[in-house]
C-alpha cells in the first residue's frame, strides 16, 4: 500500500470525529461571533442585520450594564472563594489522611470522595430539597435540636441563598483537591522533615517552607483550571435556586446569577442571542485573560532545561 493510500485510510478513521469536532464545536463558535455583531433575536424571522459592536457596547456601557457589573462580582466573588474553599478543605483533610498513625484512612478516603462519585446534577438538586425553608431536612435537624427555633430562609434571602450555593459547591469539588494533595503529599521526600525537625523547624514553618512549595508544582494549574470550571459553573448556580432570589432591577439575573446563568436565561428564555453572543465572548476573554496571567504569573509557560 502506496503512502497516499495510507493516508487516505487513515482520514477515512479519522472522519467521524473530525465531523463531530466541526458540527458541535466549531460551528457553535462560530455562529457564536457571528450572532454577536447583529442584531438577531427570536423575533428576527431571518431579518438578520450587522450592528457591530452594538452589543458589545450594550453589555459593557449601555442599558445592560446595570445587570452585568453585579453579575460579574458576585461571579468572581463565588469562583474565588469556590475554588480557594476546594482547595484549602481537600489539602487539611488531605494532611490529616496522610498521618499513617490512622489505620483506618483507606476507609476515610472512600468515604470522602462520594460527594465526587456522585453525579453532580442529582447531588444538587438534592441539596435544593435540604435546604428548603419549610420542609428541609437541614432546618429540621436544627429545629430538633433547638439550634433554631425559625425555619432559616436559607434559599428565599440573598445573602443566605449565596452562601448556602457555594457550600454545595466546595461540598462537590473539595473530594478533586483531596486526592491532588494527596498524590503530591506523598511524593514530598521525608527526609525533607526530618532535616527540618533537625533545625528545629516548627510545624507551621515545615508547612509553609516544605508542603506547600511542594504542592505549587502540581496544585497551581489545577486550582487555575478549577477557577476557569467555577466561573462557568452554571449547574451550582441554577439548579437549586434558578438564580433566585429575584433582583428588583433586573429581570435578566437574580441575586445568585453568575454569567453563565445569565447568558442561558437570555438565550433559552427571553431569545436575546445578539446579546447572549456577546456575553459569550466577554466570558471568554475575561477567564482567558485572568487564566493567561496566572500562568505566567505561576511560571508554567517557562521552558525546562
Amino acid at each position: 500500500m502506496g503512502l497516499k493510500a495510507r493516508n487516505r485510510k487513515a482520514y477515512y478513521f479519522l472522519a467521524p470525529a473530525l465531523i463531530s469536532i466541526l458540527i458541535f464545536t466549531v460551528m457553535p463558535i462560530i455562529s457564536t461571533i457571528y450572532y454577536s455583531f447583529t442584531d438577531y433575536t427570536q423575533f428576527s424571522k431571518g431579518n438578520i442585520n450587522l450592528v457591530g459592536l452594538a452589543n458589545f457596547k450594550e453589555v459593557l456601557t449601555g442599558p445592560f450594564k446595570e445587570t452585568f457589573l453585579p453579575v460579574f462580582i458576585w461571579t468572581m466573588i463565588f469562583a474565588i472563594i469556590s475554588t480557594l474553599g476546594c482547595f484549602f478543605l481537600g489539602l487539611i483533610i488531605a494532611m490529616v489522611l496522610n498521618n499513617e498513625n490512622i489505620k483506618e484512612r483507606g476507609f476515610y478516603k472512600g468515604i470522602l470522595i462520594l460527594p465526587w462519585a456522585l453525579p453532580a446534577a442529582v447531588a444538587i438538586l438534592s441539596f435544593q430539597g435540604l435546604f428548603n425553608g419549610s420542609y428541609g431536612q437541614i432546618n429540621n435537624v436544627l429545629m430538633e435540636l433547638n439550634i433554631i427555633h425559625e425555619p432559616i430562609k436559607w434559599l428565599t434571602d440573598p445573602n443566605l441563598a449565596r452562601i448556602s450555593i457555594i457550600m454545595v459547591n466546595i461540598w462537590l469539588g473539595f473530594p478533586y483537591m483531596m486526592n491532588v494533595c494527596l498524590g503530591s503529599l506523598a511524593a514530598i521526600p521525608e527526609v525533607y522533615y526530618e532535616a527540618a525537625m533537625v533545625d528545629g523547624a516548627s510545624k507551621w514553618k515545615q508547612f509553609v517552607s516544605i508542603t506547600l512549595p511542594s504542592l505549587t508544582k502540581t496544585a497551581y494549574p489545577l486550582i487555575i483550571s478549577s477557577f476557569a470550571f467555577n466561573f462557568n459553573n452554571f449547574g451550582s448556580a441554577f439548579l437549586i435556586t434558578a438564580g433566585g432570589p429575584p433582583r428588583l432591577t433586573s429581570q435578566f439575573a437574580g441575586y445568585t446569577d453568575i454569567l453563565a446563568s445569565v447568558n442561558y436565561k437570555l438565550s433559552m428564555q427571553f431569545g436575546r442571542y445578539d446579546i447572549a453572543s456577546a456575553l459569550s465572548i466577554i466570558i471568554f476573554i475575561i477567564i482567558a485573560s485572568i487564566s493567561f496571567i496566572q500562568m505566567r504569573a505561576s511560571g508554567q509557560f517557562k521552558e525546562v532545561d
